[in-house]
């Protein structure tokens, strides 16, 4: 079973996308709906792979992805961002962090689903 971290804000749109991953088993889902809760479960829980959502308040995905990226314990795991934030800049900014792909809401839960899976076959997960 395939560990995946989500790190975003809106709760309603987390239950859901946890609600359908889970839904097959092949993953489990941990929840995160802040940018330094979502650096302490990535530590903790070591997922296969984040979702982490751009546009948050307070620490926003950008700063958390160049965290997770210089942080020894958390450098290796694959971060998809998943925002509604779909112009070029934003797309720069997460490209130059390391991140392994970007992908604007709303999403159809079997196109996350291959991006999730592309991801974690790149990293032999």
């Amino acid at each position: 079973m395939k560990k995946i971290l989500i790190v975003d804000d809106e709760k309603d749109f987390c239950f859901f996308v946890k609600a359908n991953l889970e839904l097959s088993s092949e993953y489990k889902v941990t929840v995160a709906t802040n940018g330094k809760e979502g650096i302490r479960a990535a530590e903790t829980h070591q997922p296969d792979l984040i979702l982490l959502d751009v546009m948050m308040p307070g620490m926003d995905g950008i700063d958390v992805l160049k965290i997770l990226k210089e942080n020894k314990r958390t450098i290796d795991i694959p971060v998809l961002m998943l925002t509604a934030k779909g112009d070029e800049e934003t797309k720069m900014q997460a490209a130059t962090s390391y991140n392994e792909g970007y992908i604007v809401k709303p999403v159809a839960i079997n196109d996350l689903k291959g991006k999730i899976e592309e991801a974690l076959s790149r990293f032999g997960k």
